[in-house]
């Protein structure tokens, strides 16, 4: 039998139904863009997620059910908070990349509590204190997650699984439970969060769809990416190149041994939680990837589509001299400097076109060896190739600088986004479609697979990244 996901991003919802055999058909995709009323404040309509989410999820049914059972995967740490009685919301839903409590966390580490603003916690004491001050209402609070099952099951289930709870901020350092005395802290009633359940597994009923298939788990987006692409077992990593760019990789059943970031500027997560026992990874963050590309097309108007972005990189040989430092939006692993700003160096009179484009893919490519140079250096384990997914994947020009920078052969997913068939192989671990990990495993079958060649100039680009630090020193000393 099939399995219906519903995946839930920044910028879209969508709904695909996947067939034992890992081919995906039937999927439907609503845009659902974020609004930001003021710089720094991203929000988005918990409501229109909801009814996106159901007609999506229904059209892909209609087409391609029935399934077996219900998957969940979304965007992590948003933060969503509604009336028990009537489902309604309470204010805005906050999105992860909101940034109104950054005050809010520098003051709350000067009390020796370490939050980060794209965590969901301090994102929660807002919404309760701008809504319910005194604490007195029956609200229910969660992640997308939470949200979505609650949806679709009518009000039934209020849950999450592990590898959100985990990035909310409010899960003790065991990863077990939720943290009293954070709790406390922020003055959270521990009555409106959900309960913390495995990754796989049933968890309710989904009543709002046709035939009402049990929703058999959850599970945050990049875990659920890392699953999809066969990366269950310590060894290989993936990374993602959507708007950003995110490294994942297993590490076991222990937990990395530092509580926030290692020496390598990477952090721990959970990879996912089966049978009580949680499978703990690292993850290591670009802040701008595919970004970079927007900005080529929609402010500098260099290229007309993303796609032309190959055939005007190979037009020319190289990119004579020319450097470009991805730091739109900052520098994350392993640096973590949110001051500083993209960077173009080596520019002369004869600069064309081709040379900036060829540029700004290098150095994206650069920033994924950066984050897997820090995996490696926080894990301890060697990396001997990696798996990509998401829209730079399908740029072929991209994948060879990708592996000429990092030095490693690059497997192609044969999906854009791996999520959906990580959190098929997920619900499918729970009704027997598969029977464990190394079956999951054995799915893996890249589109493509690229072999590195001469090695991109990795000293250079260093000294690139050193131009383009601490460009607005009063943000490069903010530290989460």
């Amino acid at each position: 039998m099939s399995i219906l996901v519903v995946d839930v991003g920044t910028s879209s919802v969508r709904a695909s139904v996947v067939r034992p055999d890992v081919t995906v058909a039937a999927e439907h995709q609503r845009p659902l863009l974020p609004d930001s009323p003021e710089p720094g404040l991203v929000e988005f309509d918990a409501q229109a997620l909801a009814t996106a989410a159901v007609e999506v999820a229904s059209a892909a049914l209609a087409v391609g059910g029935p399934v077996e059972a219900v998957r969940i995967a979304n965007q992590r740490a948003s933060s969503i908070l509604w009336d028990r009685a009537t489902g309604e919301p309470v204010g805005p839903a906050i999105g992860w990349q909101d940034l109104r409590t950054v005050g809010d966390c520098l003051v709350l580490r000067g009390e020796g509590l370490r939050l980060a603003p794209n965590q969901s916690a301090t994102k929660l004491k807002w919404l309760l204190d701008k809504y319910d001050l005194g604490r007195e209402r029956d609200l229910c609070f969660g992640t997308v997650d939470t949200w979505i099952a609650w949806t679709l099951s009518g009000g039934t289930v209020h849950v999450t699984d592990l590898t959100n709870a985990a990035v909310t901020g409010l899960v003790d350092p065991t990863g077990s439970a939720w943290d009293d005395a954070v709790l406390a802290n922020l003055a959270i009633p521990p009555s409106i969060l959900p309960t913390i359940v495995d990754s796989s597994g049933p968890v309710g009923e989904a009543s709002a769809l046709d035939g009402a298939p049990p929703i058999c788990g959850l599970v945050g987006d990049q875990q659920g990416s890392l699953i999809g692409q066969g990366c269950v077992a310590p060894g290989p990593a993936k990374i993602t190149f959507g708007t950003g760019g995110m490294l994942d990789m297993v590490v076991g059943q222990d937990r990395p041994p530092f509580e926030t970031r290692g020496a390598g500027g990477t952090f721990p997560i959970v990879a996912w939680r089966v049978g009580g026992v949680p499978t703990w990874g690292l993850e290591a963050i670009m802040l701008s990837a595919g970004t970079n590309v927007e900005w080529l097309r929609d402010d500098l108007g260099l290229i007309a589509t993303a796609e032309e972005s190959y055939a005007v990189a190979t037009s020319v040989p190289s990119t004579d001299g020319v450097l470009y430092v991805p730091a739109l939006l900052g520098l994350g692993t392993p640096h973590w400097d949110y001051g500083a700003r993209g960077t173009l160096l080596g520019v002369t009179r004869g600069t064309n076109r081709g040379h900036v484009v060829r540029a700004v893919l290098e150095g994206v490519a650069h920033r994924g060896a950066d984050l897997v140079e820090a995996a490696e250096t926080d894990s301890g384990q060697p990396i001997d190739h990696l798996r990509i997914d998401g829209g730079m994947s399908r740029n072929p020009f991209f994948v060879q600088a990708l592996a000429d920078a990092a030095q490693r052969p690059v497997q192609v997913s044969p999906v854009v986004e791996a999520t959906t068939l990580g959190a098929a192989f997920l619900a499918g671990l729970s009704t027997g479609i598969w029977s464990g990990w190394d079956d999951v495993a054995a799915t893996w079958r890249p589109v493509e697979a690229v072999e590195p060649g001469s090695p991109l100039d990795r000293d250079r680009w260093k000294q690139a990244v050193e131009r383009a630090k601490a460009w607005y020193p009063e943000l490069s000393g903010i530290d989460f």
